[in-house]
C-alpha cells in the first residue's frame, strides 16, 4: 500500500510540477514542461538511489520504506526549480535528496522527534535543500533571497500552526485516551478497523 501511494504521489508530481508552466501553446513553453518532466522523474529516481545506497550501508539491506521516503525526497528536491537544472544535475539534486532523507529520519529518530511517516525530513529538511540548490542551477536567483524565503515559510507556518493546536486543544483536546491508542484510532472514531488483515484476530 505504501509503495502504490508514493507512485500515486510520483505519477501526480508530474502534472504539479509540468503544470506549474501554465501554459503550453508556444513551443518554449512546451519544451519547458517536457524539461520539467525529464527532471521530475530523474530526480525522483536518483532520491530512490541515494536513500537504498545509504540505507544499505547503514541497516545492511536496501529498506524499502527509506526507498520510497527517497523517492518523494527527490521530487520535493527538485520541485523548487525544475525547469532549470539539465537531467544530470536533476539526478544528482534527488540522490542527494535521497541521502539527506535518510540521514534526516535517523536523526530525528534518535531526538525522539515523533515523525513516524518521515513527512517532516521530506518536505521540511529536504524542501530546504531543494530551495537552497536553486541559485546552483539559475543565474538570477540569490541564496540570500532563498534563505530569506524559507524563513519566512518557517515562521508563518510555524506561528499560525501553533495558533490553531493551541484552539483545537483548548476546543476538543488533541490526544485521544490510553485505551484507544491500543486498540486503534480507527476502531474509536469509525467503529472499524482500517486494516483488518494485520490484525490477529
Amino acid at each position: 500500500m505504501a509503495t502504490l501511494g508514493t507512485f500515486i504521489l510520483w505519477m501526480g508530481w508530474f502534472g504539479f510540477n509540468g503544470g506549474s508552466q501554465l501554459i503550453v501553446s508556444t513551443v518554449a513553453d512546451a519544451n519547458a514542461v517536457a524539461m520539467i518532466f525529464l527532471n521530475t522523474n530523474a530526480a525522483a529516481a536518483g532520491g530512490v538511489i541515494g536513500a537504498l545506497i545509504v540505507a544499505r550501508l547503514w541497516f545492511k539491506k536496501a529498506d524499502l520504506t527509506m526507498g520510497l521516503n527517497g523517492a518523494l525526497a527527490g521530487l520535493v528536491a527538485i520541485t523548487a526549480s525544475p525547469d532549470s537544472p539539465s537531467a544530470l544535475a536533476a539526478t544528482i539534486i534527488g540522490v542527494i535528496g535521497g541521502v539527506i532523507v535518510v540521514c534526516s529520519i535517523i536523526g530525528l529518530d534518535k531526538l525522539k522527534i515523533d515523525d513516524p511517516v518521515g513527512a517532516i525530513s521530506v518536505h521540511g529538511v529536504v524542501g530546504f535543500f531543494g530551495l537552497m540548490v536553486v541559485p546552483l542551477t539559475k543565474a538570477d536567483v540569490l541564496f540570500s533571497g532563498q534563505l530569506i524565503g524559507a524563513l519566512t515559510i518557517f515562521v508563518w507556518v510555524f506561528v499560525t500552526s501553533l495558533i490553531t493546536w493551541f484552539i483545537i486543544k483548548a476546543v476538543m483536546g488533541i490526544r485521544i485516551s490510553e485505551e484507544e491508542e491500543y486498540e486503534g484510532a480507527d476502531i474509536a472514531e469509525c467503529g472499524q478497523e482500517a486494516y483488518p488483515e494485520f490484525t490477529g484476530k
